[in-house]
């Protein structure tokens, strides 16, 4: 099994291929997460480290600039409008819970699973819309949650034609695109082999992509058409794991994830990251302290920007942004959510959240 606990050396700012066969050597909360972003440098500056990463990454595509240009078009005060209600999973994964992060008090009633269900991973596709996992019978299907204006639960229904076959286990993951359009699921298969699984909703298009070593693979999140996910090889290097960011462009064939390309070796202490909405930026929430900080890299730099810290008694262990990428949430082990600028939220009962 991975070790959530996993470090790497001071050297850690290198990257370790995918088939493990090779080591390299290697504000406060004033601001927001978008204006940070906009302050960052830009990815030409940082294009001659990326050929020490194996060619570099290539994550600006006209996806993004698409999805870019539908924010701007937006009022301002819509953009920066965090998100008030978290939708989380009973740990049991018998039904989904609606929390308003203001008051830490659940909205409506629970939902019940599907008969036979269980649920499993959630996240955004949407303002008040969520895909949620749902494992049974050696295949996992996919519901859409919709809330009402004051947060209660308005509908769930089923996601006609999406499935995946397989095992959905602790280790699987999901994300899904702003529009809600493409999920990407991870499952499992004998000996910790992952399997990544990609489908849009609208044209029923769906690709796979298989691991050639055991290995976690977290922490998905997208930007356009390019995915990114934690790899952490059950291998251990030195006796840590070593959690690389790596970036799979979508679009190209299917096939070996080690296609994939690394971005980040995460910090000591670090377990997940999500892709900035750019493309040009990694966030990562660590240990440091008494706290809890959220940081951000620009891609082919390991020098990170703390975004936000807040005192926690825990470490994270998940790391969420809402649909429009620039409002994060951290799930971490003391059984608590932690949002910039806000008081935690109690969520102890939770399995997954999203917001």
């Amino acid at each position: 099994m991975v070790d959530e606990r996993g470090r790497i050396g001071k050297g850690g700012c290198g990257v370790t291929p995918m088939d493990g066969k090779h080591k390299d050597r290697g504000r406060s909360p004033a601001g927001r997460l978008a204006t940070a972003w906009r302050g960052l440098v830009p990815l030409g500056v940082a294009s001659f480290v990326a050929l020490a990463i194996g060619g570099g990454v290539d994550l600006v595509h006209d996806q993004q600039r698409a999805s870019k240009k539908e924010r701007s078009a937006k009022p301002a005060a819509e953009q920066d409008r965090a998100p008030r209600y978290v939708v989380g999973i009973r740990k049991n994964g018998t039904a989904l819970v609606v929390r308003d992060v203001r008051t830490g008090r659940d909205v409506g009633l629970p939902v019940a699973a599907p008969q036979s269900q269980r649920f499993q991973r959630v996240a955004a596709a949407g303002e008040k819309e969520y895909i949620v996992s749902a494992f049974a019978s050696g295949k996992v299907g996919f519901q859409r949650l919709r809330l009402k204006d004051d947060g209660r639960p308005s509908e769930l229904s089923p996601v006609h034609g999406a499935t995946v076959p397989g095992a959905s286990t602790a280790w699987s993951d999901m994300a899904v695109t702003a529009d809600g359009d493409k999920i990407a699921y991870v499952t499992y298969q004998p000996g910790a082999i992952g399997r990544l699984d990609v489908f849009s909703i609208g044209t029923a298009q769906h690709k796979v992509w298989t691991a050639s070593v055991p290995a976690r693979v977290s922490s998905l999140s997208w930007a356009g058409s390019t995915l990114s996910f934690v790899w952490a090889p059950v291998k251990k290097v030195n006796g840590r794991t070593v959690r690389q960011v790596r970036a799979l462009e979508t679009s190209a064939p299917a096939g070996d994830l080690k296609v994939s390309r690394p971005v980040l070796v995460l910090p000591p202490g670090s377990v997940s990251a999500v892709l900035g909405p750019d493309g040009r930026t990694v966030v990562a929430s660590a240990p440091q302290g008494g706290d809890i900080a959220v940081q951000t890299y620009t891609i082919g730099s390991s020098r990170p920007r703390v975004l936000w810290k807040q005192p926690a008694n825990g470490r994270p262990t998940r790391l969420d942004a809402d649909h429009t990428g620039n409002h994060l949430l951290v799930l971490a082990n003391d059984g608590k959510l932690y949002i910039d600028g806000a008081q935690p939220v109690q969520a102890e009962d939770f399995l997954d959240a999203a917001w």
